[in-house]
């Protein structure tokens, strides 16, 4: 059998026979250099998109590579469970009670089938105990719930860190941070704001700028004070009594203090800060697998949190020197909702910029999804790497079949065989 441990290959099973479904004894090898051209996982619910993902964090783990990994399902917490010795008493906790039930077994025989099952199966794959210990060992495996308490919190809102000045010198780099912090907390607001015409987008920014210039952060406090007493006296050319009178800013004011005067706000400014280096390494230099769980979270906390978590590491990688080896990775478990092809929700122009540019500092995204109908390919042709499963409608198939045509990558395939 081919030895598969070695670095920068990742293993990703056995290829099956088409014709008969059998698991041949070949090995599907695939080089983590790849990822750093991107790549996306498509298919129906069931077809396996969540299993290959978690193959690909725990093969990236077993190189010491870091993983971010936005977990909008709460599938993800399955990477935590890894037990090298397969005991039943290990996996007891964590089964199905139902399911012991209708098989008419205690729970404690269930979890004993259970690891047996397990075991066979990675030993089915050429795998054994002993890699499945070098792979707890490998990395730091964390969950952490923003805006809850069920695990560990994440203090989104504990502070605004003013940027590295590296990353207020790239005047690009820096004005999108602006915005999409200006926009996130709007969204959390209920305020749909468009930063070119809403008033209250404008200030938020301005005020944003002017402390960021300085070196300064803020936190929701600070930012109350700011916003009702500004530290410029103009926007624009226009005084900002005139721009956005004092009541009306005071308005805005109260409501970001009402978010933060809310029952269980507190747990989004707990816990440490939201901080790329921090989530990729320990404190001695570990990489870490962090599983960022947003299950609990409605949609507008979703769209709030993820659009801080990608405009922060945007942020980092501007830090970074470039790199042709995959340094780290990002991996979203179902992007519905955060790239879609017509509207623009403040996630969408932080994915873009990073699938054109994440490349150059070695940071590779994988997108899940089984919408292919609700993503923007324009987006999607960055995308090196294609993992299709099975797509139950024409207009699924046509849609991810109109974006493999887009890639630059994808010359002789014939799309109409």
């Amino acid at each position: 059998m081919q030895n598969f441990e070695k670095l920068g290959a990742f293993y990703l099973g056995k290829r099956i026979d088409t014709d008969s479904g059998e698991r041949l004894d070949e090995q599907v090898l695939y080089d983590s250099k790849d990822l750093t051209t991107h790549a996306a996982i498509i298919g129906m619910t069931g077809s396996g998109k969540t299993g290959l993902g978690i193959g690909l964090i725990e093969e990236a783990a077993m190189d010491h590579i870091p993983v971010i990994a936005i977990d909008p399902k709460g599938d993800l917490g399955n990477l935590l469970l890894t037990f090298p010795q397969f005991k039943g008493e290990q996996f007891e906790p964590w089964v199905d009670s139902h399911a012991a039930a209708e098989k008419g077994m205690t729970i404690g025989e269930y979890a004993e089938a259970q690891a047996a099952l397990w075991k066979k199966g990675i030993a089915g794959d050429g795998q054994s105990p002993a890699r499945v210990r070098q792979l707890k060992n490998s990395c730091d495996f964390s969950i952490y719930t923003p805006g809850s308490e069920a695990g560990k919190p994440l203090a989104v809102l504990g502070e605004m860190a003013a940027p590295d000045p590296a990353v207020r010198k790239d005047r690009d780099v820096y004005n999108d941070l602006i915005e999409g912090t200006a926009t996130s907390i709007l969204s959390l607001l209920s305020i749909d704001a468009d930063p070119v015409t809403s008033r209250e987008h404008i200030l938020l920014s301005n005020v944003l700028r002017h402390c960021w210039d300085n070196g300064t952060s803020l936190d929701l406090a600070g930012l109350i004070a700011a916003l009702q007493q500004p530290p410029f006296t103009k926007v624009g050319v226009m005084e900002v009594d005139t721009f956005f009178p004092a009541k009306d800013r005071f308005a805005l004011a109260m409501k970001i203090n009402n978010l933060l005067a809310a029952p269980g706000f507190s747990a989004w400014l707990e816990g440490p800060p939201l901080d790329i280096d921090q989530l990729l390494y320990t404190e001695d230099g570990k990489p870490r697998i962090c599983v960022l769980s947003i299950a609990h979270l409605d949609d507008r906390e979703r769209m709030f949190f993820v659009t801080m978590l990608l405009n922060a590491l945007l942020a980092w990688m501007r830090q970074q020197t470039g790199s042709s080896a995959l340094r780290a990775m990002l991996y979203i478990d179902e992007i519905f909702g955060y790239m879609p092809p017509v509207a623009n929700p403040p996630s969408k122009k932080a994915l873009l910029t990073l699938l054109k540019q994440a490349r150059a500092f070695g940071l590779g995204l994988v997108l899940s999804t089984q919408n292919p109908v609700d993503l923007d390919y324009k987006g999607m042709s960055n995308m090196g790497t294609w993992f299709i499963g099975r797509l139950q409608t024409k207009r699924d198939q046509q849609r991810v079949l109109d974006g493999l045509r887009s890639t630059s990558g994808a010359g002789g395939i014939d799309y109409d065989e």
